[in-house]
């Protein structure tokens, strides 16, 4: 109770100053929804202009929140970024609100980048996040809303003290970024890390505060890493070791792991550890190292992923930034870019040596159209049509099973890179387990088509199963990145069969094998394969034949998102 009203006085008394109007219009023309064969059904995104970074999500007083980095004024990525702030129910269906954030002070005027919201003792929201001031140096800045009666909290106020933390000794102007969402340990203090680097060396810098307001450097870094370049949009929350529900970021016991995840800019992929912590010590001991090839949220194009502890469900979300593929000028004739992944769930796996992610059950409010069947067995070369559901907009879960496992074949011991791999043996290359899997999004003659797939290879007496998804012939247009994603996956096709769950939605495909132990994420952009000429498939072009135990697939409706509505 003391506390509570210590961080009520503080924020009664603290001088923020007068709240901005953010709201901006645009004369700017949409094309159609028949010209927008690209734009997504059910995935986060505004009705127009660039956009990154989720950033803040956060559920208060019944309203879960979302803000993200967003240029109101074109489809580009700008030097005059601002957060932009989206509301919803349910996670699926999005109100569009002002934007909250705006770069109009010298401690943000040259733009508001990415950070993260707590929610403080006494239900107060508040908000860090990275300004670039009038001399070109990340800051970190503290906001928090005009009227917390309002429901959708509205309006944002800056703190006229910013920035509550200046650029630190012997780092670049351009080194010192994006707090993560505080948490409190039993001192009673909160602590954020905020992500820089010094000569090529990543570095979590830890911050401490008794207000919130007056923030002082830990003496040395959570955990320096030489070699990996500056650490971008960091994350650090607990995971219980022994179930799969969310845990609130301030919790800290023996039951508990921490993940730190932080983005490589030079690399633009989300690596995360897991590790043991000691607040009493600010000491992290991660259990696995983090080098390229490391574990990743995603192996496929994700990136500035960003998590929130929901208190609804008991459960942590994570959500990314997914980039465009094409080029500056597709962008800019249709008049947008960037998406966000669907929401994901993410918990500790039984080995605790990685993270499992699945999409929010609230997915299935979207859902019609169920097409099943069971046991059917897919001989080399076959190729089966999923009809009766929109292929464009759809979401598949697929089971198989294999038999006969001694007849893999051997993998090439110089077979490291599981990227490279999937790159030299494409879909369209035979084995004998593999490849199988679901051609998404492809045209009547398979001119188009993305091929998500696995193979199986034996090892130094075991099996490696390796998944990969192959956007090599996802489009007939050119300029368009067609980068084949790969990784492994961790089961053994022995005891478990190979599962993989995909989420299509027009240009994006987000697939899960393995019920979620690796994840790829790809854009595409097919000028045949869309809307009603969408085809879906299972195949397996493999000589050993294999079985599909079970598979589910819905067409997913469109959402509510982010249109304006009188």
């Amino acid at each position: 109770m003391r506390r509570t009203a210590i961080f009520f006085s503080i924020f009664l008394v603290l001088d923020f100053g007068h709240v901005q109007s953010n709201s901006i219009t645009s004369e700017s023309k949409l094309p159609s929804a028949t010209e927008q064969p690209h734009r997504t059904a059910f995935h986060f995104q505004p009705p127009q202009n660039w956009m990154n970074d989720p950033n803040g999500p956060m559920y208060y007083n019944g309203v879960y929140h979302l803000f993200y980095q967003h240029n109101p004024f074109g489809p580009l990525f700008s030097n005059q970024i601002y957060w932009a702030h989206s509301v919803s129910q349910d996670l699926i269906n999005w109100i569009p609100l002002d934007l909250a954030i705006a770069p109009t002070e010298p401690f943000d005027i040259n733009s508001c980048w990415s950070g993260s919201a707590t929610i403080l003792p006494g239900n107060i929201p508040a908000i860090l996040y990275t300004g670039i001031d009038s001399e070109n140096r990340q800051v970190q800045n503290l906001a928090v809303p005009k009227n917390l009666s309002d429901p959708y909290l509205n309006e944002w106020v800056k703190y006229t003290g910013n920035p509550v933390i200046n650029l630190p000794d012997g780092i670049q102007p351009d080194d010192f970024r994006d707090p993560t969402t505080a948490w409190m340990a039993d001192d009673g203090r909160w602590r954020i890390l905020v992500g820089s680097q010094k000569d090529k060396t990543g570095i979590a810098f830890v911050y401490q505060s008794d207000d919130f307001v007056s923030w002082s450097k830990y003496d040395s870094p959570l955990l320096t890493v030489p070699g990996t370049g500056i650490w971008e949009c960091p994350d650090f929350f607990p995971v219980w070791v022994d179930s799969a529900k969310g845990v609130d970021t301030s919790v800290m016991n023996s039951r508990v792991k921490h993940v730190l995840k932080v983005g490589l800019f030079d690399y633009a992929r989300d690596y995360y550890m897991i590790g043991n912590y000691s607040p009493s010590k600010e000491n992290y001991v991660p259990q696995n190292e983090l080098t390229l090839s490391t574990l990743r949220y995603d192996y496929g194009k994700y990136y500035a992923s960003k998590s929130f502890f929901d208190p609804v469900k008991d459960r942590r979300i994570l959500m990314a930034w997914v980039n465009e593929s094409d080029s500056e000028a597709d962008d800019i004739a249709k008049g947008w870019s960037g998406l966000h992944s669907f929401p994901r769930s993410v918990w500790l796996d039984q080995n605790q040596k990685q993270l499992v992610q699945w999409p929010i059950d609230e997915i299935e409010m979207l859902y019609e159209n169920e097409v099943s069947f069971q046991y059917k067995k897919l001989e080399d070369g076959s190729l089966h049509e999923i009809q009766g559901v929109t292929a464009s907009q759809a979401d598949v879960k697929i089971s198989f099973k294999l038999a006969n496992l001694e007849e893999a074949e051997e993998m090439d011991p110089g077979w490291v890179d599981p990227q490279l791999i999937c790159s030299e043996q494409d879909a369209s290359k035979q084995g004998k387990f593999g490849p199988f899997g679901l051609l998404a999004l492809a045209s009547n003659d398979l001119t188009e088509q993305t091929a998500i797939f696995f193979r199986v290879f034996q090892k130094n007496g075991r099996y490696v199963v390796l998944m990969c998804s192959d956007q090599s012939r996802s489009s007939t247009k050119n300029g368009i990145d067609k980068t084949i994603y790969g990784a492994f996956l961790e089961i053994d096709p022995q005891e478990d069969e190979i599962s993989l769950r995909t989420l299509i939605d027009h240009s994006i495909i987000e697939s899960f094998g393995g019920g979620g132990k690796t994840c790829i994420t790809a854009r595409v952009y097919p000028t045949l394969a869309i809307g009603g000429d969408a085809r879906l498939f299972v195949f397996n072009y493999g000589t050993e034949s294999v079985v599909i135990s079970e598979l589910n697939a819905w067409s997913v409706k469109k959402a509510q998102m982010n249109v304006q509505t009188p």
